[in-house]
């Protein structure tokens, strides 16, 4: 469906399968995974001048405008989801549903500082940027694996090894596992998109208990045989304090898997791939490397590796004279929110120069949920695109640009052909 051709349709609330939060007000139009999916940039674009939130037809409503996101994101009405979503896609037990029950992502309140503590020291800032000059040496060391190769998948073989690299070491992780852990959860992290259907569940269920299995391995581990590192370290101070439950331990790690892998590696190639796109701003920060950290953040802007952050509405919650129901999901998304008119200047073009980003970039989220590997992600896709700047200054795409599929949530990225 083209975005613009059904503004005029009939708005109301759809008939919801069972379980699900859609409680979506009179004169509120509801949306279909498959328009969303379709075209989600223009979807939203058209939506977005002419109400605050419409319906999804999965998960409630999604939020659109960059003010109503960012408010929300620290609105106490607006609490994390905790196990609202796996029920409402029919998952309401096992190794997937225990990711939301058991998670710092999806808790609240002293649950969620709980779970949370025991990795900010390890995740601050200041301790990220001690480990810039050995994830520089890493990526230049993954660039010259594969330069002379001709056409290279650079997903597969740069911006997917970046992360897993560095959140192994950090983790005291064997390299020779990364194959594994990432596969899982590559697999485990579908379950945050809205594209997979019941006969999908066995496998991602399957995937999530090889990816806990794996972590319990690894745990036992370093409990008979404790090293000098995080998890040994992570495992002394937890189990001595007696906060966290066995399953909450092993959640947690689980957790910063997926999230150490997965987004940074679809951000680090659509840097790649935009720049590439737009030749002359990859020339401009080939000229000038103080130009990186601009183009990492103007990238995450204009094509965003996760659309979305999920809530829920404790109460009521009335937004430009329409009113979010209270219980129901909401998805306040990102996607729409940094495309936003009133907000961003010319918001459909990537400009690397652009003056009006936020100082606390909204990708990241906002609040108590604020993304806790946000120093990490910047170091690895700062360092990442300088490597090749650096050493492959004549990159050029060989086909297409990539496909980034997704409305919300984690989003998917396919190949992304280059030569040097």
């Amino acid at each position: 469906m083209n975005a613009t051709e059904d503004l005029t349709r009939q708005a109301g609330p759809p008939e919801a399968p069972t379980g699900t939060p859609t409680r979506v007000p009179t004169g509120v139009p509801t949306l279909t995974v498959a328009e969303l999916e379709a075209d989600p940039h223009g979807v939203y674009r058209a939506w977005r001048p002419r109400l605050p939130f419409v319906g999804h037809e999965v998960a409630g409503v999604l939020v659109l405008r960059a003010r109503d996101v960012d408010l929300l994101m620290l609105d106490p009405r607006a609490q994390a989801t905790e196990t609202l979503y796996p029920e409402s896609r029919a998952i309401p037990e096992g190794a997937l549903f225990d990711i939301f029950a058991h998670g710092m992502l999806t808790a609240n309140g002293a649950v969620h500082r709980r779970r949370r503590s025991p990795f900010t020291r390890t995740f601050a800032a200041r301790l990220i940027e001690g480990l810039r000059p050995r994830i520089r040496v890493a990526a230049e060391r993954l660039v010259r694996d594969w330069l002379g190769e001709g056409e290279v998948d650079l997903v597969a073989r740069y911006t997917a090894q970046i992360p897993a690299q560095v959140i192994a070491d950090i983790l005291g992780l064997p390299r020779d596992d990364i194959p594994r852990f990432t596969h899982l959860a590559y697999e485990v992290s579908r379950v945050l998109s809205f594209t997979f259907g019941p006969e999908d569940i066995p496998d991602l269920e399957a995937a999530a208990v090889a990816l806990q299995d794996y972590v319990a391995g690894i745990l036992a581990a370093r409990r008979s045989a404790p090293r000098a590192d995080f998890l040994s370290r992570f495992l002394a101070e937890t189990e001595a304090a007696g906060e966290l439950t066995p399953q909450e331990v092993l959640i947690q790690l689980v957790q910063m898997i997926i999230g150490g892998t997965d987004t940074t590696r679809v951000a680090g190639a659509m840097q790649v791939a935009l720049l590439l796109q737009h030749p002359e701003q990859w020339a401009a920060v080939s000229r000038d490397p103080d130009l990186i950290p601009a183009a990492v953040a103007e990238s995450l802007r204009y094509e965003p590796s996760a659309g979305s952050a999920g809530r829920v509405a404790r109460e009521d919650i009335p937004l430009d004279g329409h009113v979010v129901p209270a219980g129901s999901l909401m998805l306040l998304s990102t996607l729409s929110a940094m495309r936003d008119e009133t907000v961003y200047a010319r918001p459909d073009t990537f400009d690397i120069r652009r003056a009006d980003l936020p100082r606390l970039h909204p990708v990241f989220g906002g609040g108590a949920h604020r993304c806790i590997g946000e120093a990490l992600a910047r170091v690895e896709l700062e360092e990442g695109l300088g490597a090749v700047l650096r050493l492959a200054p004549r990159l050029r795409l060989t086909g297409a640009m990539p496909l980034l599929r997704g409305h919300s949530g984690i989003r998917r990225i396919d190949a992304l052909r280059v030569a040097a």
